[in-house]
């Protein structure tokens, strides 16, 4: 069981956290004050501190780096009613974990501290911490959510058949990663997985990509060479953007599906193959098919199975789980301390639309612990593009010779968005905030940032 401290001097706030924290199944101490805390805490190790900001005789600043410095595995999460102020800012630079709000989503309190344990591998895990962990070793996939449990479903139920799969999806879903997975958990794991993007290589390159080609039977073909499906005999092959297939290469894959043979470049011998066949694809086939764009048999041949990867926008539960996996997977590339994402970043994240999906996360992610000086990602350090489709496009502009600062054009573009909002709902926030899909307190924060009259 995780053992937790509360400071606060208001005794109504420390009761309310005591009880909260109880019922969540942790071990709750309490103090009034930050010297009494310090006492404490040299008798004891907690697991977890969560103390007020503003208190007397020794601000909330100071008892982190006394805490620190006597325990610095100790996590500190800081309650300030002043969570957008620059001391909170500094705070974290000190190595506090989080700060929320005073009176703010109960929630999303709860879920933080939850986190800071997990982070830490601290025990007194709640069932929700858990399940979130029990979602991201599957395959090198990471998804707690109902969407992607029918995904890994349906993975353990066609992986063993050999049937042909298509697997439908927007780009950066991670439609490569379901084929791996795929692979892995046939009978066919310890044999080649060969794939190919059928979008990215020329027409003439890519026929003899997938089926080799003989000595002399062009320019340049100096010797023999085994295409993508000899190489693979046995195992499986995943083509990547099989809607892009040029027309005459898909008549030779329908009869490498139907037949099971196929002929090099230049060759006069059939050539027996045994692959599974995976395909991936971000387009409507079955608009292409009735535009005559790709053929129809060999559309029902591939997509005897169809897995459909649902956009991040529609798993919004995930999105926690897979950025924490992107900062441990950054802050161990780059060599930074980076640990964790602020409440309020995390935020930004939770209501943006992500219309590079996965891909798009692990990019920011990239970019923000590239940038951070400290040990947590903030609010300003976490640059969304402004392109969304549900927002609208910027208007075209010109980067001058000079440069711009990206921060600062991203940061008037979200105030652009704020006074619109507010401007609809006449001023009111609690309306502007639900048109904006952010919490109330998140409006809130934002508007003292950017400083929106």
């Amino acid at each position: 069981m995780a053992k937790i401290l509360v400071v606060d001097d208001d005794q109504g706030m420390r009761e309310f956290m005591e009880i909260m924290l109880t019922q969540e199944g942790y071990d709750v101490a309490c103090a009034d004050n930050p010297v009494k805390a310090i006492s404490l805490c040299r008798k004891n190790a907690y697991d977890l501190v969560i103390t007020d900001l503003k208190m007397p005789r020794i601000d909330g600043i100071e008892f982190l780096k006394t805490i620190k410095d006597q325990r610095p595995e100790t996590v500190v999460i800081l309650i300030t009613a002043y969570a957008s102020g620059e001391t909170a800012v500094n705070a974290m630079k000190e190595g506090a974990y989080d700060y929320v709000e005073k009176g703010g989503n109960i929630e999303e309190l709860k879920q933080i501290v939850r986190q800071a344990l997990l982070k830490n591998g601290l025990p007194g895990e709640t069932q929700p911490a858990k399940k979130e962990s029990a979602g991201e070793a599957f395959c090198g996939m990471i998804g707690a959510s109902r969407e992607m449990a029918k995904i890994f479903a349906t993975i353990r139920k066609v992986a063993d058949t050999p049937a042909n799969i298509l697997i439908l999806g927007e780009s950066g879903t991670g439609k490569e990663l379901v084929a791996r997975a795929i692979h892995q958990n046939s009978s066919r794991s310890k044999m080649p997985f060969m794939a190919i993007n059928s979008g990215g290589i020329p027409e003439t390159l890519l026929e003899s990509e997938l089926f080799g080609y003989m000595k002399g039977s062009f320019t340049g073909a100096y010797a023999d060479r085994p295409g993508l499906f000899e190489l693979a005999r046995g195992g499986t092959v995943f083509l990547d953007e099989i809607g892009e297939l040029p027309p005459v290469l898909q008549v030779k894959l329908l009869r490498v599906v139907q037949e099971k043979t196929f002929r090099r470049i230049g060759g006069a011998e059939d050539i027996k193959v045994d692959v599974r066949i995976i395909s991936a694809t971000n387009q409507n086939l079955k608009e292409k098919v009735r535009r005559g764009e790709f053929r129809e048999d060999l559309y029902f041949r591939l997509n005897v199975i169809p897995v459909q990867m649902p956009p991040l926008r529609q798993r919004q539960e995930d999105i926690p789980l897979l950025t924490r996996h992107f900062i441990e997977k950054y802050a161990r590339e780059f060599g930074k301390e980076v640990r964790t994402i602020s409440s309020y970043a995390m935020e930004l994240l939770m209501g943006y639309a992500f219309p590079g999906n996965i891909r798009e996360l692990e990019n920011i992610i990239e970019r923000s612990v590239a940038m951070e000086t400290s040990n947590i990602i903030l609010p300003e350090n976490l640059v969304l593009s402004v392109e969304t489709d549900d927002i609208g496009k910027t208007a075209d502009f010109t980067i001058p010779d000079s440069g711009l600062d990206l921060n600062a054009e991203v940061e008037k573009f979200e105030r652009r968005l704020i006074e619109k909002a507010l401007q609809k709902t006449k001023g009111s926030k609690t309306r502007a905030a639900e048109l904006l899909h952010v919490t109330f307190d998140s409006l809130r924060y934002r508007i003292e940032k950017l400083g929106v009259e």
